[in-house]
């Protein structure tokens, strides 16, 4: 049986901290949903981590829906959540509805994630109303990344902190599960949290939040570009995996692999015959 959203609200009920995290294949679905992840982001970081892309906004439907169905063969107990890429859902409530419906009917996702406040809450509620678990995600928002002026830490000034204050009450009244609060401020994701009934979900947010998602390249130590500051490094993946091939080119060029271990046999008698006929 998959996570469902209940079990996600009752952990905060319980006070229990939810891990999430992102995956974008199978193999890494599989093995974040062995390890006990509860929520898995099929994100559109994807992007840069996976595609090369300088940020998630070229990020496409196809591109979406490709990743989202290899991460839902893979992780067969973690609620899965799909990342709708930049302008997939901004123009109309009627292509938010099918953009949604497609990582759900068509994906195997079993809810989405939508950026943005109150702009965007209309549409999600409309997404909610017809069935569709949804996500929030405010604070630093990569999509609108060209307005922003970069990636940055926001809610600092009063202004723009009284605004993600009420962002996060409008995104629950509209229906949201839960609501992912990015590179804002510990004590302003705290106050977020106490205000809402709902989980927050913090990535460079501070301890306080009922729970945590980091991109899976980051903490491997996978993706090299660029390490967050809120990005902790649990392995260096990236260092391991060269040292491997490192010593398979090596190991070839000295003709020492392969060897009779990784080789198939064959009966002698019929590469006798062979030659023989030759």
């Amino acid at each position: 049986m998959r996570v469902t959203i209940t079990e996600i609200k009752e952990m905060r009920q319980r006070k229990e901290k939810i891990p999430m995290l992102t995956a974008y294949d199978y193999v890494t679905a599989k093995i974040v949903d062995e390890a006990g992840v509860p929520l898995i982001l099929v994100g559109d970081s994807l992007g840069m981590v996976m595609l090369g892309y300088e940020s998630t906004i070229p990020v496409t439907m196809e591109e979406m829906m490709h990743h989202t169905k290899a991460v839902v063969r893979g992780a067969k107990k973690a609620l899965i959540v799909g990342d709708m890429p930049f302008m997939t859902y901004h123009i109309s409530v009627s292509d938010a509805l099918y953009n949604a419906s497609r990582f759900i009917q068509e994906g195997g996702a079993q809810a989405v994630k939508l950026e943005g406040g109150e702009v965007v809450a209309e549409k999600i509620r409309r997404l909610v109303d017809c069935g569709i678990p949804v996500v929030g995600h405010i604070g630093l928002t990569p999509q609108s990344v060209h307005q922003l002026g970069g990636f940055k830490v926001r809610g600092k000034a009063v202004d723009e902190a009284k605004k993600f204050l009420n962002d996060a009450v409008v995104l629950e009244e509209a229906g949201v599960f839960a609501i992912v609060l990015e590179c804002t401020p510990a004590p302003l994701s705290r106050l977020i949290t106490e205000r809402l009934a709902i989980p927050t979900i913090g990535i460079g947010a501070g301890p306080d939040c009922d729970g945590q998602v980091q991109v899976i390249s980051d903490i491997l130590g996978l993706y090299t570009d660029f390490v967050p500051r809120h990005a902790k490094q649990y392995a260096r993946l990236a260092e391991e995996i060269k040292n491997a091939v490192s010593s398979y080119i090596s190991e070839v060029k000295s003709q020492s692999f392969p060897t009779a271990t990784q080789s198939y046999s064959m009966d002698e008698d019929v590469i006798k015959q062979l030659q023989t006929e030759g």
